[in-house]
């Protein structure tokens, strides 16, 4: 398994046979022109994750594509085409499979509406388990072997981060939804969840495709 960030929650995951990205949203800019897709993933309908100016671009540009998002997605974005993808599902794609998990944002604040949103396994015999969670950290899922840890939202804080990462305890990972976080940020968050979790983590920023051990 290849692993590429390409800016906040955009993440490429390659396995032979299959590439496939995750979140191309409007905080990042390094996915777009991407071709070859085999798969595109939306964990939810936030711009960040899905950025209704650019992603039909890279839907038209990529017609061989399963196009796979959370339902609320649907509607709120002309992505030209779609399937649904619930939590508690199981998608096979080539040799690569992906669950879904969870179900819902988390709280941004009570009186702002909760909106869908689904983390995503995946697994492949021979290669590790990589859980993206998009913007939730309630769902744990098991055996999980590298975790991609949201670094800052308006709906966390450091010490669910932190506890997220033990409870998820995964050996590798690496940060994402860092676009709102300038370099002392970043490096305030990712010395924590380093420090204070078993999660040894990469810094993925600009060094293109990396392979966990």
């Amino acid at each position: 398994m290849r692993i590429t960030h390409l800016g906040h929650a955009a993440v490429l995951v390659e396995t032979p046979g299959m590439r496939v990205l995750v979140d191309p949203g409007n905080l990042s800019d390094d996915w777009h022109g991407l071709t070859d897709l085999d798969a595109i993933l939306i964990t939810h309908l936030h711009p960040d994750h899905v950025d209704p100016a650019q992603a039909p671009a890279l839907v038209a540009a990529n017609p061989q594509a399963r196009v796979l998002v959370e339902p609320g997605v649907l509607d709120a974005v002309d992505l030209g085409r779609g399937e649904a993808i619930t939590a508690d599902t199981r998608v096979e794609l080539g040799g690569l499979s992906v669950a879904a998990v969870g179900g819902l944002h988390a709280v941004i604040h009570r009186d702002i509406p909760r909106i869908g949103n689904v983390g995503l396994v995946f697994s492949a015999e021979g290669e590790p388990t990589f859980f993206h969670p998009g913007d939730a950290l309630a769902a744990v899922p098991s055996g999980v072997d590298v975790l991609a840890v949201p670094a800052y939202g308006p709906w966390a804080a450091m010490k669910e981060t932190v506890d997220f990462a033990r409870e998820v305890g995964a050996s590798q990972g690496f940060l994402i939804h860092d676009g709102l976080l300038n370099e002392r940020g970043l490096s305030l968050v990712f010395n924590r969840v380093r420090d204070m979790t078993p999660c040894a983590l990469t810094d993925l920023r600009g060094k293109g495709a990396w392979t966990p051990a």
